[in-house]
């Protein structure tokens, strides 16, 4: 971490000497977190700024930037694909960013320069707790960034934060804004149901349970889970007997449901919650709070989930929850549109056009959840859905196929750059933007660039 730290040091300078910050992020939790980490640090520091967030950084908003000339602009979970645009116009910045860079810059705060991988050892908002550390004491500010990392999915990988991440975790434990500890890893501890919890599990997906209310009741009932009248209980209500004999029962289901043993370990991980927020709220679980940021700013309301981590609990915090309750309706409605019209598939991937019918904003989410219920989990998915501007592309993969060679991130940027287009991100998750015409060469080039990378292994 120390080679980050100096480099953060130097973007600090940068900062410190700075009159007018203009900060630009990104609009998933990463993003909005990364937001929040260097706001509440310049806040702290006693600097001005103003705030920005974007769905992808182009040309034309760095043009925005550099024609309103800022004395810095500070961008966050994004950047580093665009440094020599940036130094083309002139834009005075620091960049903190994990995504694979293209060109240099001295105030460029990045994993990737020194050989740490961006994917799972750190995220946008780690490396901007990095910077606000070097802004000031700030390291109470480790539990956003862990919401970051996990609304990236940086924790899948070894079932737990690893790299620099932990250390980040060590710092808001000693901070006494982090608890971790081994646990059931499915989503919803904190505010669903437990029979919820089972039937919506998608990662992994257990057949018979996932997608079936009744079967989930019964297999509760089956493990001696009691239950209270009519109320249900959550994970968090449950004893550690419980527990327990939900976990066995579930392992020993899994086996006997032929589930391979390494999907079966997935059901146990390392969970991360914040002590300071009140159990029972999607704020408490690191998983639930990215996914409410997630509601916010993928709906054009950045600002809201940006006053949630700022610590809002009150009317933006009311409506981030209305917003989420929109955004499980949207997904849902997004899931029963490719299961409809299913995926079509070729040699390396498959794929769904979702047109004007699911936002271009949560189609990733979609592709990514659709594996599970409706593809085959032996490819990637990659999703269309149309835009102002062109198409946006979303591909999920997993991290099984990321050991076979699979590199989202190139193939997409690859591809969308042979067709006029650019793109980006992760080995497991990427994006790109098309133009609408290109989109048949864009799905030819990218299944021999996906081959390609699948064979070299």
């Amino acid at each position: 971490m120390h080679r980050l730290d100096k480099r953060a040091g130097h973007c600090a300078d940068a900062i410190l000497k700075a009159r007018d910050i203009h900060v630009v992020s990104h609009i998933d939790a990463d993003g909005l977190t990364s937001a929040a980490i260097i706001c509440i640090a310049l806040e702290r520091a006693g600097r001005e700024y103003s705030v920005e967030f974007v769905r992808q950084l182009d040309v034309s908003i760095l043009e925005g930037i550099a024609d309103s000339n800022p004395d810095l602009t500070v961008f966050t979970d994004l950047g580093s694909g665009m440094l020599d645009q940036i130094k083309a116009l002139g834009i005075s910045a620091v960049i903190s960013d994990h995504h694979i860079p293209a060109g240099d810059c001295p105030t460029h705060l990045n994993p990737h320069v020194f050989n740490i991988n961006g994917a799972y050892e750190i995220s946008g908002a780690g490396t901007t707790f990095l910077l606000a550390r070097a802004l000031g004491d700030n390291n109470d500010l480790a539990g956003l960034a862990v919401v970051g990392a996990v609304g990236d999915l940086q924790h899948v990988k070894h079932g737990k934060l690893t790299g620099i991440n932990r250390q980040i975790v060590s710092l808001g434990r000693r901070s006494g804004v982090l608890h971790c500890q081994r646990d059931l890893t499915l989503f919803g501890k904190q505010t669903r149901p437990v029979y919820k919890m089972l039937q919506y599990s998608s990662d992994p997906y257990i057949p018979g349970l996932s997608g079936n209310e009744d079967a989930c009741i019964n297999f509760l009932k089956g493990v001696g889970l009691r239950f209270q009248g009519e109320g249900w209980f959550k994970w968090i209500d449950l004893t550690v007997e419980e527990k327990k004999n939900i976990v066995s029962g579930l392992i020993q289901y899994c086996i006997s449901a032929g589930i391979p043993a390494y999907k079966i370990e997935r059901l146990v991980g390392e969970v991360y919650t914040l002590p300071r927020e009140r159990e029972g709220t999607e704020t408490r679980d690191a998983s639930e709070y990215s996914t409410l940021l997630n509601a916010t700013a993928r709906y054009d309301r950045a600002k809201t989930g940006l006053a949630v981590c700022m610590g809002d609990r009150d009317k933006e915090y009311e409506n981030a929850i209305h917003l989420l309750a929109e955004h499980r309706r949207n997904l849902v409605e997004g899931i029963n549109l490719v299961k409809s019209q299913g995926m079509v598939t070729l040699d390396n991937f498959q794929y769904f056009d979702a047109g004007s019918k699911i936002k271009d904003t949560i189609v990733g989410i979609v592709a990514g959840m659709s594996v599970s219920s409706v593809g085959n989990r032996n490819l990637p998915v990659i999703a269309f859905a149309d835009t102002d501007d062109g198409v946006k592309v979303s591909g999920r993969g997993n991290y099984d196929l990321v050991r076979k060679g699979l590199n989202l991130g190139v193939s997409l940027n690859t591809a969308a750059q042979a067709v006029g287009g650019m793109g980006g991100g992760h080995d497991i998750a990427a994006g790109a933007t098309i133009p609408k015409e290109a989109k048949s060469e864009f799905i030819k080039h990218l299944d021999q660039i996906i081959g390609s990378q699948l064979r070299s292994s």
